[in-house]
């Protein structure tokens, strides 16, 4: 059975995007980035709920081809391409980069895939992720909390049915007083 994580950068005040999905706040330092690119590697397939796949598809296609890309940020746009990705939406009409869309029920359909044999996937996209936690499918959360507050925008946690019980796994401190708290649902 595959694990399903869901790992974001987010405010102190616990948002992924500022309103008008502004995500420019959350821009990694080269210490953090690695992280993240350690953490996709060991991916074997990516989950995107719409908007996401369309911040990651505008840009990572070709990211290791941008002026001034670093060796981690070459190797992440290598490894976001290779990776298979099951994009989630009802209004796009086609993926592309190893990618193939489902517009059916998402929870029924993650359920499916975590059955099967094989790695960790990871969900991302707010509405996507929301969906999968109310149905008590994600194993692991990693919230990579930067020192600002947005004030509103789209939050981390979608709101749930009852209580998540959750066990502490790992903390790191990053340059810049990001900290990283890693936990896995308690069943």
């Amino acid at each position: 059975m595959r694990r399903l994580r869901y790992g974001m950068n987010v405010s102190l005040d616990g948002y992924i995007a500022a309103p008008g999905d502004n995500i420019g706040w959350s821009e990694p330092n080269d210490e953090l980035f690695q992280w993240w690119l350690d953490e996709e590697v060991a991916i074997e397939l990516f989950l995107y709920g719409r908007k996401l796949w369309e911040i990651m598809s505008s840009y990572w296609p070709t990211g290791d081809q941008q002026p001034g890309a670093t060796p981690a940020q070459i190797e992440f746009a290598q490894n976001w391409r290779d990776t298979p990705k099951v994009v989630f939406s009802s209004t796009i009409d086609t993926v592309d980069w190893n990618a193939r869309l489902f517009d059916g029920d998402a929870v029924a359909e993650i359920t499916r895939l975590k059955a099967e044999d094989g790695g960790p996937m990871r969900v991302g996209g707010a509405a996507l992720a929301g969906a999968a936690m109310r149905a008590g499918l994600i194993d692991e959360y990693a919230v990579v909390t930067h020192p600002v507050l947005l004030g509103g925008g789209t939050p981390f946690f979608s709101a749930l049915d009852g209580w998540v019980n959750l066990n502490p796994v790992e903390t790191r401190t990053f340059s810049g007083g990001v900290t990283m708290n890693r936990y896995e649902t308690r069943r």
